[in-house]
């Protein structure tokens, strides 16, 4: 809908108040893509649109455990605000929060009249900007896990999995799921319109994977924010936590985030299709996954942000630790389903559900398209099963061996931008930092007793 279109905001007031909805929840992503927001009574819907709703810019360095990190234009700014608009062509109804309507709000910075340097939306619009210019739009479809957990006060960390159940993986009904949380789930995510098609149980006891479709790359982004926070808050209405952390538990796996890409020429046509090539996939498919690999120790920082999505990592995990592509193998970094025609795509299984998906998605473009750019070719795909470091580079192993990665990409970088390279760099090695200072759980188990 075009600025033209937009109806009035009296028009979105009266339509939700005939609806029985009296607040509007306007919502933003952090750094970590945490859903940050604020409950606007409907009165109140007009200034907030006029004006902005205020907040500190640090709240995009704000730690999980609270702490400011001194990013630069936070603390040393003097905390200066940030302002939130409704985006009303957002507004959906929360089919769980009887009287709500939420919406997704554009960040500016007052100062500047621009977009905040560390707003997650706005680095992807800037990513598609390059895309367009190339006369190309990515199209994405998000594929998320993540672990049930009842709270367990007798467990260190008050939380134990929902269901032990084990061999249950693509399974649904009873047996894997007793208290229906999944059945329950998706009927109330339909009604959030962000193209929820379907789900199963995964892998692990008590690890659920909810089905998105395909979209345009910002839309999916959207979408797998608000899903994110979502099932979050359904978690919590049933006295559960919904956690997307890479790896939760010791004796389980870990969570993925996929991203599944192709994208359209300006006919409308699949770009990454070409059934006259061996494979089926045009030189701009094989560009796009060349670029990606060639900048996957440096992406690997986006797609995997926490200490915690290294432990995610090993043989046998199917999470690839490897650079390669594969036909159809999912032991592969970079797997290309089977589908072909106008469902050429390729589907990178890097990243880990802890992943902020504007930043997973607008790195991962930026590779694409630098790989496009400079005509890249990628090397024979993998045959068999992976996990060979004989054949294949591996990745960064941990969190700070992927931010000097990213450090190190100039090319990437640049297409992300200096202002929020440093900002995310700054806000992720305090989070090394601070790790390394903690005393763990298995340090005193290891040492405690015998030294």
């Amino acid at each position: 809908m075009s600025a033209s279109d937009t109806p009035p905001v009296r028009q979105h007031m009266e339509r939700l108040a005939a609806d029985g909805i009296d607040v509007v929840r306007v919502t933003y992503p952090d750094l970590i893509g945490t859903e940050r927001a604020r409950d606007v009574l409907l009165g109140h819907l007009p200034a907030a649109c006029e004006h902005g709703l205020a907040f500190c810019r640090a709240v995009y360095h704000t730690s999980p455990q609270g702490d400011t990190v001194p990013v630069a234009g936070g603390l040393d700014a003097g905390l200066p605000d940030i302002r939130v608009t409704p985006d009303l062509d957002t507004l959906t109804v929360l089919p769980w929060e009887p009287g709500v309507a939420a919406c997704l709000g554009d960040v500016t910075d007052p100062a500047t009249g621009r977009a905040a340097p560390e707003s997650p939306r706005d680095l992807l619009r800037a990513v598609l900007g390059h895309w367009a210019a190339q006369g190309l739009r990515p199209v994405v479809g998000p594929e998320l896990e993540y672990f049930l957990c009842d709270a367990d006060p007798d467990r260190p960390q008050g939380w134990r999995r929902y269901s032990e159940a084990r061999g249950v993986v693509y399974t649904a009904g009873l047996r894997a799921d007793p208290d229906n949380h999944l059945l329950r789930s998706l009927r109330l995510l339909r009604g959030l319109d962000i193209g929820v098609s379907g789900g199963n149980h995964e892998y692990d006891g008590a690890q659920f994977e909810i089905n998105l479709t395909h979209s345009d790359a910002l839309t999916a982004a959207d979408r797998a924010f608000r899903f994110k926070a979502a099932v979050n808050e359904l978690a919590r209405a049933e006295g559960r936590l919904a956690t997307f952390m890479a790896k939760p538990f010791n004796d389980a796996g870990g969570s993925g985030f996929h991203l599944h890409l192709s994208c359209l020429d300006d006919g409308d046509g699949n770009a990454f299709a070409d059934p006259s090539t061996p494979h089926g996939l045009s030189a701009t498919a094989r560009h796009a996954i060349a670029g990606v690999l060639s900048h996957a120790p440096a992406l690997a920082a986006l797609a995997n942000p926490t200490v915690n999505s290294y432990k995610r990592f090993g043989p046998d995990t199917l999470a690839p630790w490897l650079i390669d592509w594969g036909l159809d193998n999912r032991s592969a970094m970079v797997r290309v389903p089977p589908e072909r025609g106008l469902g050429t795509r390729f589907e990178l299984r890097l990243g880990d559900a802890g992943a902020n998906p504007y930043l997973l998605i607008a790195g991962t473009l930026a590779a694409a398209l630098l790989g496009i750019r400079a005509g890249e070719e990628p090397p024979a795909p993998l045959e068999g099963y992976g996990y060979d470091s004989a054949r294949s580079a591996v990745l960064p192993m941990s969190l700070p061996a992927a931010l000097d990665a990213l450090k190190a990409d100039g090319a990437l970088t640049g297409l992300l931008g200096k202002d929020f390279t440093a900002a995310y760099l700054t806000y992720k090695r305090d989070e090394v930092a601070r790790f390394e200072r903690h005393v763990t759980d298995w340090e005193f188990t290891e040492y405690g007793y015998h030294l």
